[in-house]
């Protein structure tokens, strides 16, 4: 069997910020989404032909219309939608690790790094809107090199 992640979810009572800090900060983009019984969006790391390219769906809650969504997904106490529950982080590759810190530092957004010198990675760690733990692995060179 093969097997490859497709995309996570993110169920969320503020779409907007979700929106911006996935755009904002990753440079993911919105993009086209079935028209499903409740509010959310698909974010996208490419070419939004292609719907492999969605990584992360972003699911809102409407207050004044949970019924599509507790018909379409099961019901959630709001309450619960915190964190990252049992899963610890959902993490990316990337390049550009300089700018990277550079935008955080602008944005204010708090950060944890480490390098894995075994894996050759250097970790930035952040949290979304939602407290969803965000994982960003660079090449450890990219630490190394700051013009990198």
């Amino acid at each position: 069997m093969s097997l490859t992640l497709n995309h996570f979810s993110i169920r969320t009572t503020d779409l907007e910020a979700t929106r911006e800090f996935y755009e904002g900060v990753l440079g993911l983009t919105v993009g086209p989404r079935p028209d499903f019984p409740f509010p959310g969006l698909w974010m996208y790391r490419g070419d939004h032909a292609d719907t492999a390219n969605a990584v992360v769906h972003v699911i809102g809650i409407d207050p004044d219309d949970p019924e599509g969504l507790k018909k379409y997904l099961g019901d959630r106490d709001p309450s619960s939608l915190t964190g990252s529950g049992a899963v610890d982080h959902v993490a990316f590759f990337a390049t550009g690790l300089s700018p990277m810190l550079a935008k955080l530092g602008r944005l204010g957004i708090a950060l944890r790094e480490r390098t894995v010198p075994a894996l050759g990675l250097h970790q930035v760690f952040l949290d979304d809107p939602n407290g969803v733990v965000i994982e960003l692995n660079y090449p450890a060179s990219e630490k190394a090199d700051p013009g990198a």
